[in-house]
């Protein structure tokens, strides 16, 4: 007889492993150094502010300073008795008992705040909600373990509501003693600019081809031979990179590149149109309205600084010197960018047809790549 699963995690990605148990923290040099760097000045922020592109390591960031920080005796801070010796890492060895207690969620001093399950409606909450930053009181009611810190996470700050918001504030403003608050967050702009003001933030930077597939390499994922390709389409971002290898996105970022080949092939964009038809195909439908996205932009940005190295596919560059040869052009692209937008965004809103949506917008990239030269 087999007991109820675990709920699902709102803070793990689909098909890879939760950050806290992601064994090596690929790049972000330049964050872990500014973390280090304040912590062996005596500068310990009460409240730190991780932000980046979603996928680019920034809650595997978290995990790694709160074990840090866990696993860390205190020393005086103060500075007053002499300097203690420099910190050069943040790494934690994986059979330190902390590592084994914050792996099981069992660890005393590490308090987790994240949607939590709605047991009633089977489902994640769509927010965080002030019931969840209310549990903080009874975790601050503790003393810290061994007279050491608390590590609060928060993944993450950009999904809670407006009353957690504010809950959480009054918490910054006032920080309990030996706390660090660690909050993950892709969208600071949806954030209050109170809260951004009380915390130091800590920049996590999109990877490169090279730390894309080390990172894809540690989830068991081998990208191939197409990893700088990769790199560009999921800007630097592994959950990006694992939904464009799940879906096929590279062919398919292909297949739209060859249409607007030398001559205009019409064939094959009714093809690509009729591949996101059905239920089935929701997701893809979904990826190729953000690929079209992708490609208008990159369009529009080889008017100002060339073409895009790396390509994204055969012939892209080739395309862009075309299509794209001048500021005039780029501007022409940008403005088609935004109206397929909007126009996306409006054919999902009122359920229009996948591939009648799909091929208009092909006709308009068409239309517009036959305009005369401004």
């Amino acid at each position: 007889m087999t007991g109820t699963p675990p709920p699902p995690e709102p803070d793990r990605a689909p098909g890879a492993p939760h950050p806290r148990e992601t064994a090596q923290l690929i790049g972000q040099a330049q964050a872990k150094a500014e973390f280090l760097d304040a912590y062996n000045s005596h500068r310990l922020h009460h409240a730190w502010l991780i932000t980046g592109p979603r996928g680019v390591g920034k809650a595997t960031l978290a995990w790694r300073i709160a074990r840090f920080l866990l696993a860390t005796p205190k020393v005086d801070e103060t500075g007053l008795f002499g300097d203690a010796p420099a910190v050069s890492s943040i790494n934690i060895p994986p059979e330190h008992p902390v590592a084994h207690r914050i792996h099981a969620l069992s660890e005393p001093g590490l308090f987790l705040l994240r949607r939590p399950w709605d047991a009633k409606a089977e489902r994640l909450r769509q927010d965080i909600t002030v019931e969840e930053v209310r549990r903080l009181k009874g975790f601050f009611a503790l003393s810290a373990a061994g007279g050491g810190r608390r590590v609060v996470i928060v993944d993450a700050a950009d999904e809670m509501n407006v009353n957690a918001a504010n809950a959480l504030l009054k918490l910054l403003e006032e920080p309990p003693a030996d706390t660090v608050m660690l909050l993950i967050s892709h969208q600071p702009a949806r954030l209050l600019p109170t809260i951004l003001s009380r915390c130091r933030t800590l920049r996590c930077k999109a990877l490169d081809a090279g730390d894309m597939a080390r990172a894809l390499a540690q989830i068991g994922i081998d990208p191939g031979a197409d990893t700088e390709a990769l790199a560009a389409l999921s800007g630097g971002s592994v959950g990006a990179a694992m939904r464009l290898i799940s879906l096929d996105g590279l062919k398919l970022y292909a297949e739209l590149v060859a249409i607007f080949g030398d001559r205009f092939d019409r064939p094959r964009a009714l093809r690509l149109a009729d591949s996101v038809t059905g239920r089935a195909a929701t997701e893809r439908l979904d990826l190729l309205l953000d690929l079209v996205d992708q490609f208008l932009g990159r369009l529009a940005r080889a008017g100002l600084s060339g073409p895009s190295n790396p390509q994204a596919a055969p012939g892209e560059s080739l395309l862009q010197q075309r299509l794209c040869p001048d500021a005039a052009a780029s501007r022409r692209w940008a403005a088609l960018a935004q109206e397929l937008s909007a126009r996306a965004r409006h054919g999902r809103a009122v359920n229009l047809d996948p591939a009648a949506l799909i091929l208009d917008m092909v006709l308009k990239i068409h239309e517009t790549a036959a305009l005369p030269a401004a």
